[in-house]
């Protein structure tokens, strides 16, 4: 009151020229905070060049390709490992993919990266053809989905691991050097792993459709094989976590059923996977991730997709998914995951942002939906949330991964100014064989780079890493595994956020190599 006396008082006292002068004066200053208010906004959503992230982020697969490389290989650093895989069980099981910074294939989570690599290619077919990188991202389905054929060897077997994980990850070698155990590790009916049956399940139906319109033999071959699966994991239901040595199951295999069926039927048309989701809906459960080990959110979002398309009988998989989607937003009513100051989605301190990036696939494909739908968002309560809303929200977090944040850095080696440079993977820490011929061995490994505070030799071009900690904090420490390892389904799930962006194409300066 004080204050607004003596203005009044001073108006008075300027008159009529007073009243011009302090409304020139006011004018200028909500000018200036117009001004100030678009430099925040430009700050607060730096422009990135999407394009090159995505082209990064496919390349990355290539650095964890195992096996004989193709004259087409393009990360040089890399040579041909493990090609004698199965060989122990007289079966080929050379390819696929090392799963993370070791050198132990892993099937579950190999399947899991299959399927969100093809859930991208058939989502986004104009924004992944604008960045020119459909052949790359069909490759890198392939040389996934070739080693679940070759792991299902029989109706009723699958391997799900090749090599020891105790004494890879007591060792520091380069693939092309490794001499640790390749054991061998398979489900069969008196061993069963339903979730990794579905799951593998799930990955060659969804590659199917992505091959189907160039390649029909092998989308058939692939829907064949994929359709088997699902019989062998239905029929023979047992879980994973009884017969895994590492990544083993804690949400059981209810949700995978429902994932691999979901895809079945997207693949297949056949009503009977459909009808089996319908029968089993009652499992269809309100959760807070979406994960290698959790699928329901993936199959919400997919069988919501279906309710807007006329199936009304799904209508719980739609309540479910918006469930998913007022656990995430911030300021929703209903919202179970905290974000660290910065702004981040923070689930898990172990490789948090492979929950930040599935997340954020699932957050883009559901606003889609909705904008297709023509339907106004969620209601989370009494907080209503637009699709473009969400969709905002989903971007916040992939921005947040390629640079704004606290840090002011990428968490995608060789990507913006300032990006990780002691990636925690093997490969990447030794010179390349090509530079450095000679054997090394898990002691010099260990004691000569694993222990080096140097960057690493070869830059892991496109690997995310597991990202900063609840308060926004990195250390860039080759032994910190639980932040700077990148694993694959992480780089596979912002593939598929990545692609939603390309329509904002702009730069980024990279990081120098």
């Amino acid at each position: 009151m004080y204050y607004l006396y003596n203005l009044l008082e001073l108006l008075q006292i300027m008159g009529q020229f007073g009243v011009a002068v302090l409304w020139v004066l006011l004018w200028s200053v909500l000018s200036i905070r117009n001004v100030l208010a678009i430099e925040n906004e430009k700050l607060s959503s730096q422009a990135f060049d999407y394009g090159d992230a995505l082209r990064k982020a496919i390349l990355f697969f290539e650095g964890q390709r195992s096996g004989k490389l193709p004259a087409s290989q393009r990360v040089k650093w890399r040579g041909d490992s493990a090609l004698s895989d199965g060989k122990l069980d007289n079966v080929n099981l050379v390819g696929g993919y090392y799963d993370a910074g070791d050198n132990v294939k892993f099937g579950w989570p190999m399947a899991f990266t299959v399927s969100l690599l093809s859930w991208a290619a058939i989502e986004y077919k104009t924004e992944i053809s604008s960045a020119n990188q459909p052949d790359y991202l069909r490759r890198e389905i392939r040389w996934g989905a070739d080693f679940i054929l070759k792991a299902h060897t029989s109706p009723t077997t699958l391997y799900t691991q090749v090599g020891d994980g105790n004494s890879d990850h007591q060792c520091w070698e380069r693939p092309e050097d490794m001499d640790t155990p390749r054991t061998l590790y398979k489900i069969t009916p008196d061993s069963p792993g339903t979730e990794a049956a579905a799951d593998a399940a799930a990955a060659l139906s969804a590659a199917s459709i992505v091959f189907k319109p160039i390649d029909s033999n092998y989308s058939s071959r692939l829907l064949r094989h994929s359709k088997s699966l699902f019989k062998f994991a239905d029929k023979y239901r047992g879980s994973y976590k009884d017969s895994c040595p590492f990544y083993c199951s804690f949400s059981g295999y209810q949700d995978e059923l429902l994932w691999a069926a979901t895809w079945l039927y997207k693949a297949s048309g056949d009503n009977k996977y459909l009808t089996y989701v319908l029968s089993n809906q009652g499992w269809s459960q309100a959760v807070s991730e979406f994960s290698w080990d959790n699928k329901f959110a993936g199959a919400q979002t997919l069988l919501a997709k279906e309710f807007y398309g006329g199936q009304k009988d799904l209508c719980k998989f739609k309540t479910d998914i918006e469930s998913f989607v007022c656990a995430l937003m911030p300021g929703s009513s209903s919202v179970q995951i905290k974000t660290t100051p910065g702004g981040l989605l923070y689930i898990r301190d172990s490789s948090n942002l492979q929950y930040v990036t599935s997340s954020s696939m699932v957050l883009f494909l559901y606003s889609k939906t909705l904008n297709a739908a023509h339907m106004g968002g969620v209601q989370c309560g009494s907080v209503h949330f637009s699709a473009s809303q969400i969709r905002a929200f989903a971007k916040s977090q992939v921005d947040y991964i390629l640079g704004n944040n606290p840090m002011k850095m990428s968490y995608m080696a060789g990507f913006g100014s300032k990006c990780p440079l002691q990636v925690h993977h093997r490969g990447a820490s030794i010179p390349s064989i090509k530079d450095h011929p000679d054997k090394v061995g898990c002691n010099d490994g260990q004691s000569i780079y694993y222990s080096s505070s140097k960057p690493n030799p070869n830059t892991h071009m496109g690997a995310i890493v597991g990202g900063p900690d609840s308060n926004d904090q990195f250390k860039d420490l080759r032994s910190d595994y639980s932040h700077s390892e990148p694993t694959t389904y992480m780089n596979a799930a912002f593939v598929g956020s990545v692609t939603a962006l390309l329509a904002q194409n702009e730069c980024e300066s990279e990081c120098s190599q």
